[in-house]
C-alpha cells in the first residue's frame, strides 16, 4: 500500500508544528544526547525540531502537542483510536498510557494540532498515519 503525501511549503509533506521554547530547549539537548545510542530516533526528533514554528510558552496556548499532554489521536491505517501522555524517556510507562517522546510514534506526535495527519516509519520499517483528534493539558498530581 502507497500512501500519497501531500507536499507541504517546506517540501516535507509534514504538516507545520508549533513547539514552545522550553520543549524545543529541552528536546534539543535530548535528541543530541540520544545521536549515539538511538540514531534513528534522535535524527527523526532533530527533524521535527528542525521545522517546528516556535511559541512563547507562557499564558494559555492554543492546542498543540507539548511534553506532558495527553493526545487522542487514530491510527488511520487501522481505524485504532488510542489516548496518549506524551513524556520525557525516563518517565515513559506503556502500561499507564505514556510514551516517550523518543521513540518513533512520539516523534511523530509532537507540535502536531488537532486535525492534523502525520506519516511516520516504525522501527520495524513500516510506513503508518496517524490523525490527532484532541490535545488536552495533564492534569499533575
Amino acid at each position: 500500500m502507497t500512501i500519497a503525501v501531500k507536499k507541504t511549503p517546506d517540501g516535507t509533506g509534514k504538516p507545520r508544528i508549533k513547539m514552545t521554547v522550553e520543549d524545543h530547549e529541552r528536546l534539543s539537548a535530548l535528541a543530541a544526547a540520544a545521536q549515539d545510542r538511538m540514531p534513528d530516533v534522535a535524527s527523526c526528533l532533530a527533524d521535527e525540531l528542525d521545522r517546528a514554528q516556535i511559541v512563547a510558552g507562557r499564558g494559555r496556548l492554543p492546542p498543540f502537542v507539548r511534553m506532558g499532554c495527553q493526545v487522542e489521536f487514530r491510527d488511520d491505517t487501522t481505524g485504532r483510536v488510542q489516548i496518549v501522555t506524551l513524556v520525557y524517556p525516563g518517565e515513559a510507562n506503556i502500561e499507564q498510557g505514556k510514551i516517550s517522546v523518543l521513540t518513533p510514534i512520539g516523534a511523530a506526535l509532537i507540535g502536531l494540532s488537532t486535525g492534523q495527519s502525520i506519516t511516520w516509519e516504525t522501527r520495524s520499517g513500516l510506513t503508518k498515519s496517524l490523525t490527532v483528534l484532541d490535545v488536552r493539558e495533564s492534569v499533575i498530581a
